[in-house]
């Protein structure tokens, strides 16, 4: 299993930008399929973004797209969600994970690997 660590959530304004990170062990992110999800309070945990094994193809809910990037750096074994023109109702937990087996899903049960989540407060 594979230990996912978030970081970078905080309170930011509406327009503003964030970086959020999940640090995983050596390699991780070159043999598992990996995303972000997210969980509003009283709302069901809902896929954000997902990246293939490398990082060579990238899928986001459409509900980001445009505004939310998926990336990783292997070098440093780092997963990335470049959250850009943030919204008050992109405030939620943000949660990464990873799957050893299968292709990026949208589906939570796909992911056997889960970070704690890092609070991300969207507010003026």
């Amino acid at each position: 299993q594979a230990q996912l660590v978030e970081s970078g959530g905080g309170l930011v304004q509406p327009g503003d930008s964030l970086r959020l990170s999940c640090a995983a062990p050596r390699r991780t992110f070159m043999w598992y399929t990996s995303a972000w999800f997210r969980q509003a309070p009283g709302k069901e945990r809902e896929f954000v973004a997902a990246i293939s094994r490398v990082g060579t193809k990238t899928y986001n809910n459409d509900i980001v797209k445009g505004r939310f990037t998926i990336s990783v750096d292997n070098a440093k074994s780092m997963m990335y969600l470049q959250m850009n023109s943030l919204k008050p109702e992109d405030t939620a937990v943000y949660y990464c994970a990873a799957a050893q087996a299968g292709s990026p899903s949208r589906v939570i049960t796909s992911y056997e690997n889960w970070g704690q989540g890092t609070q991300v407060t969207v507010s003026s």
